[in-house]
């Protein structure tokens, strides 16, 4: 299990409180970018989520719920029935490999690992699994434009990935303030950009993809009432974005909730 303390997390939580993440030397002359934009958060509607899930991945497509799930001998890809939170497997990762995100494009449902560098592609329809790719480093998060894909590792990289061949076409490095953020992780492209939890952090950057540069910050703070947590609660991780209406999804790895969220800018 990816266990990052928090105490040496050097992302976006951090940067904010004016201490960068940067572990080289600042260009010299470097432009100042704009300062993102802060967000807070009201909640419109909560779904019930199992506890049993450590979310990885998530994503809404066409009135389905999608969410990939970690955990060695536990990673899943499957759907899940908003009304109830109940999940129904669609295919089970082997007992060695972690799962980690996924992303749904042209009727084909990506799905990454953390350390075995692979990614399954299965059909949306079916389940059935179509193929599977080698790919080098760590898998985080996944997402997709409609056409091509975007790979997190947990650094502050984020890899443009052709869904044909899964290799690497270029990649941005996703700044704050002229600083990397570090443990990018669960990815969803929203409106034209990407959205990224910064892992152990309750924050989501909002990332121009074709700069990197971080122009937005949702802070969820407080999402998950400390009543509903419990030792095995983890951090927070999966976003969803319904195209159709604009709704936001989020939840966290074994939260017994998935929320429905409004950004506001403060």
């Amino acid at each position: 299990m990816k266990n990052v303390l928090t105490l040496l997390l050097s992302g976006l939580l951090l940067a904010a409180c004016g201490q960068g993440a940067a572990r080289g030397k600042r260009p010299a002359a470097a432009a100042v970018p704009a300062e993102p934009v802060r967000y807070t958060y009201a909640v419109r509607a909560v779904h019930p989520h199992l506890t049993t899930s450590y979310t990885q991945g998530l994503q809404f497509v066409d009135g389905t719920m999608w969410e990939g799930t970690g955990q060695h001998g536990e990673s899943v890809l499957q759907r899940i029935d908003l009304a109830t939170g109940k999940a129904s497997i669609v295919a089970r990762l082997p007992r060695t490999e972690f799962g980690e995100g996924i992303t749904l494009l042209d009727g084909k449902i990506y799905q990454l690992t953390w350390q075995s560098n692979k990614a399954y592609v299965y059909d949306a329809a079916s389940g059935r699994k179509l193929r599977e790719f080698r790919y080098a480093g760590e898998g985080w998060g996944l997402t997709t434009d409609g056409r091509k894909l975007y790979l997190s590792d947990g650094s502050a990289a984020i890899h443009t990935i052709d869904p044909a061949t899964f290799r690497r076409e270029g990649h941005v490095t996703v700044t704050y303030r002229g600083e990397p953020v570090q443990y990018l992780n669960e990815l969803e492209w929203i409106d034209g950009r990407i959205w990224a939890n910064v892992y152990t952090t309750d924050q989501i950057a909002i990332i121009d993809p074709a700069t990197g540069l971080v122009e937005g910050v949702v802070d969820l703070t407080g999402l998950l009432p400390e009543e509903d947590m419990t030792p095995a609660t983890d951090v927070l991780n999966g976003i969803a974005y319904d195209a159709a209406t604009g709704r936001i999804f989020v939840t966290g790895k074994n939260w017994p909730k998935l929320f429905e969220i409004e950004i506001i800018r403060q």
